[in-house]
């Protein structure tokens, strides 16, 4: 991506080198079904799952405990690009906004952490990945993500990084546009089964946003390069819910996705990317066929 003579984004509180007390424990098959299916952009508003670590892992920690730490050159550079993007984020969606009669677009806050730290959700920890917390606005990075992103996974490059952090922020523009606590409202009601449904959706339109701001900050900044968009591509589709439970365990269990199938995820983040146009994010008026 072209990033050169970018603002970074004041929206950005630094906890890294911080710990947020004691971690949540999960073992056996809960921890991996939390390292890989609720990571690699597992987000949506991530209280209830917090929640539920917090009760069967026990008292969750109280305040911040300072660690005395430099941080390499390549970490400050990976925090700085992440205040970039962000940044880029706040120009796009404060327009689209604007053009859509939407009112004026609040900014969140993104929060870098190392280890683990408290949200507003409870105690976030980096094996869950990056997530958006609704109850106080923020979306929550440990820089090392984007390490396993390229490790694990095989995803690498500055815009597969830029998709984790846009697909975030397409949480948070849930939550403003009301469709997140809807969504969260009627899952509470169903069936397990069911309410994946909805999550499914939830994620999906995410990834869709995460393509409108690819478009948009295009447009506007030419931040676009060549491989760009294979790449982001390519990030999405190892992140299917379908990949990631074969790669954990041989073969997946449909009505266990949470985030959309490897060729839904692509779908929807490349309609974005063509579009640029927040009208065409009707996940929830699709059926499941139809996703």
């Amino acid at each position: 991506m072209r990033l050169e003579g970018r603002r970074e984004s004041s929206n950005v509180e630094d906890r890294r080198g911080m710990s947020g007390g004691a971690k949540a424990g999960i073992g056996g098959i809960g921890a991996i079904i939390i390292a890989l299916i609720i990571s690699f952009l597992g987000g949506g508003d991530l209280s209830s799952v917090l929640q539920n670590v917090g009760e069967m892992g026990g008292a969750m920690g109280g305040g911040q405990v300072t660690e005395q730490r430099e941080f390499t050159p390549e970490e400050q550079e990976l925090a700085a690009f992440s205040k970039k993007i962000l940044a880029g984020t706040e120009d796009v969606w404060a327009q689209i906004f604007q053009e859509n009669g939407l009112g004026q677009y609040k900014n969140p806050t993104m929060v870098l952490y190392t280890g683990s730290t408290s949200t507003g959700c409870g105690t976030g920890q980096a094996q869950m990945g990056p997530f958006y917390c609704s109850a106080d606005q923020c979306l929550y990075i440990d820089l090392s993500f984007f390490s396993s992103m390229k490790q694990q996974l095989g995803a690498d490059g500055d815009f597969a990084y830029a998709y984790v952090i846009a697909h975030e922020v397409g949480h948070h523009v849930e939550y403003l546009l009301g469709t997140l606590n809807k969504a969260h409202q009627q899952m509470s009601r169903l069936s397990d089964k069911d309410a994946n449904k909805i999550s499914v959706r939830l994620e999906l339109l995410a990834d869709f946003y995460a393509g409108v701001w690819a478009n948009r900050d295009n447009r506007m900044f030419n931040s676009l390069e060549q491989g760009d968009l294979e790449k982001a591509i390519k990030c999405a589709q190892v992140i299917g819910d379908d990949f990631l439970q074969k790669k954990a365990q041989g073969y997946d269990i449909p009505e266990s996705f949470t985030h959309g199938t490897s060729a839904q995820r692509m779908k929807w983040l490349k309609l974005g990317l063509q579009t640029g146009d927040i009208r065409y994010g009707t996940t929830f008026q699709k059926s499941d066929s139809e996703l």
